[in-house]
């Protein structure tokens, strides 16, 4: 299944397969570093607004698509803050990869980690920000990075096939 976070409109790109799309549909709360997700509601965000279970659905995908408007390199604030209310998709307890520590995965799953980026005047330094950050977010979720892309509007995205 395909786990697609996105801050604009879609419906104009091809999604092959078994999917799911989190997009702004209400207000969204910002994570409070509370670890509720972690000790009283394991794998759900303790915040009920609508994207509580946003760790649990990375925990049942094989692809994690982000589509974002590019903002100094990285995600829109809504994407962002979707990323950062499923830190319940990792388990508390730390292991060692590539020499660096980690939270270790919850769940069995590996990802497939991409990014989709839109913007009018992407710069370089905002192009090779969005490559580390992608490799970082990779290595924190134990996945595997696909890619990052770059578009000038979300338009232009109409012949990509996710």
């Amino acid at each position: 299944m395909k786990l697609i976070i996105t801050d604009t409109d879609i419906s104009h790109i091809r999604i092959q397969g078994s999917h799911r799309i989190i997009r702004p549909q209400g207000e969204i709360h910002p994570c409070t570093g509370c670890f509720g997700c972690w000790v009283k509601t394991p794998g759900r965000c303790v915040i009920q607004d609508g994207y509580e279970d946003t760790g649990i659905w990375m925990g049942k995908c094989t692809e994690l698509i982000l589509i974002s408007q590019c903002c100094y390199g990285g995600p829109s604030p809504f994407v962002k803050t979707v990323q950062d209310r499923a830190i319940s998709y990792m388990h508390p307890d730390f292991v060692l990869r590539r020499g660096e520590m980690h939270h270790k995965r919850r769940y069995e799953n590996v990802i497939r980690l991409s990014a989709y980026y839109y913007g009018q005047n992407i710069t370089e330094r905002e192009k090779e920000t969005a490559q580390k950050l992608l490799s970082a977010n990779a290595d924190n979720y134990d996945a595997q990075a696909a890619g990052v892309y770059f578009y000038r509007t979300p338009e232009e995205m109409e012949d990509i096939v996710l």
